[in-house]
């Protein structure tokens, strides 16, 4: 690389989340007019006699978005046996309950709006996340991978609350960052009420916060074991913090992980209020439905048949699907089966290259979906929330040993299952 093109890969990712608003906005018109004419024309797709949006959003009310919308419009309600709306967290469907009133009663444009502008704050503060920790061209790399991953179509309008919940989490993990602990571990409740996996937020801070111990620690002591792709914004750095080295110098060792412990202090306990949203729904759950831990009991009902044990753990349902050649099926799990795969490969390259505190929140929120799940659907969309995972992809696809077009090709090849997906989602069929 030159040096004029090294100064303006530089200034790019000193703006990088603008950068990245811009490209999800243009993505955005892409995903639209491509929902909005294959919406012209579909089949005979199921259309919500509530659905008085734009077309080109409505479009994207697909799935379990009517879920979500009787919860915003009518509230809860609990069959034993039967499919109901408890198996989705509340704080989703609260805020779009919210903004639906403020339109006058239009839950499903509020659905689509909250995510969108949900959206828009993910990939502003994942970049800013990125680029501190990685070199500028793996940061806009990264940004790109998460704009273009198949599965996040559910981040361009869909009614759903990945978006959401991203927005919670990242949010959570930057107030650390800046050591805002208490304002963190609100951000962490309104994660755990917004999706099971959300407890792996609160594992992830905890841990992050023993981590950000132990390097400040390390670095008043000069030992240089860290470096800028994986300390925050108060982390000892070789150099400016938009241009982090290319390689980190030692992770935090397991046993400075630990010793870091007893020097946390009561401003480190309020990290445990990211349990709360968790807490307050199951509380709820408990006094409405006598059941607090209905979300989970729910996922046996027929027509979703996700109860637990050995058969679901070691996934027979999907094993079945593959023997006996039921395609139709396996072409939408297959891929996200795959994701998972590649997700799982990738938390060695978060450990080393983000830390503990990013590689725990990695790992727990991969082993909820994969382990929970029968046959891996839903999964797709489930990798999405595991953020480190996409950086972490960036720095597979622009090692130095990685030829140069390797990263467009493969973003390209992202990009085509990103359009396929959303046809596929907006004509009705269950993606993920």
């Amino acid at each position: 690389m030159t040096p004029s093109s090294d100064r303006r890969l530089d200034a790019v990712v000193r703006h990088l989340p603008l950068y990245a608003l811009g490209a999800f906005l243009l993505v955005l018109a892409l995903l639209s007019v491509l929902a909005w004419s294959t919406l012209q024309t579909a089949g005979p797709v199921p259309r919500h006699p509530y659905l008085d949006g734009p077309s080109w959003l409505d479009a994207w009310f697909q799935g379990d978005s009517g879920w979500y919308h009787s919860i915003a419009s009518e509230g809860y309600s609990y069959t034993p046996g039967q499919q109901s709306s408890i198996a989705f967290f509340p704080a989703f469907p609260l805020l779009v309950h919210g903004v639906g009133v403020l339109l006058g009663g239009d839950f499903s444009t509020a659905a689509g709006l909250v995510t969108l502008v949900c959206a828009a704050g993910v990939v502003m503060l994942f970049a800013d996340w990125v680029r501190t920790r990685v070199e500028p061209r793996t940061a806009v790399v990264a940004v790109a991978v998460l704009l273009c991953y198949p599965y996040s179509f559910f981040l361009y309008g869909s009614g759903y609350s990945d978006a959401s919940f991203l927005l919670s989490t990242l949010g959570a993990f930057a107030l650390l960052e800046r050591r805002h602990y208490v304002l963190a571990g609100i951000a962490g409740a309104v994660a755990t009420a917004g999706r099971p996996v959300g407890v792996a937020v609160a594992v992830g801070l905890v841990v992050r916060a023993a981590e950000l111990i132990a390097e400040d620690r390390a670095a008043r002591q000069g030992t240089g074991v860290l470096v800028g792709s994986a300390a925050g914004p108060r982390s000892w750095t070789t150099g400016p913090p938009h241009r982090p080295p290319a390689e980190r110098a030692e992770v935090v060792s397991f046993r400075e992980l630990v010793q870091a412990i007893p020097f946390m202090r009561w401003r480190h306990a309020a990290l445990l209020m990211s349990g709360a949203g968790l807490v307050a729904w199951m509380i709820y759950l408990g006094v409405r439905f006598d059941d607090p831990v209905a979300f989970a009991t729910v996922q046996g009902a027929p027509g979703w048949n996700q109860g637990a044990g050995p058969f679901t753990w070691f996934k027979g349902p999907f094993v079945g699907t593959l023997v006996h050649g039921i395609w139709d099926d396996a072409v939408l799990l297959v891929p996200q089966a795959l994701a998972c795969l590649a997700a799982v490969l990738l938390v060695r390259t978060v450990w080393r290259r983000f830390g503990w505190g990013y590689a725990a929140y990695t790992v727990v929120s991969l082993a909820i979906p994969i382990i929970g799940t029968k046959d891996f659907m839903g999964s797709g969309r489930y990798v999405l929330a595991a953020f480190p995972v996409m950086a972490a992809a960036a720095v597979v696809l622009t090692g130095e040993r990685r030829p140069r077009w390797l990263a467009p090709v493969v973003l390209a090849v992202l990009f085509i299952g990103l359009c396929i997906a959303a046809v596929a989602f907006i004509n009705g069929v269950e993606v993920s």
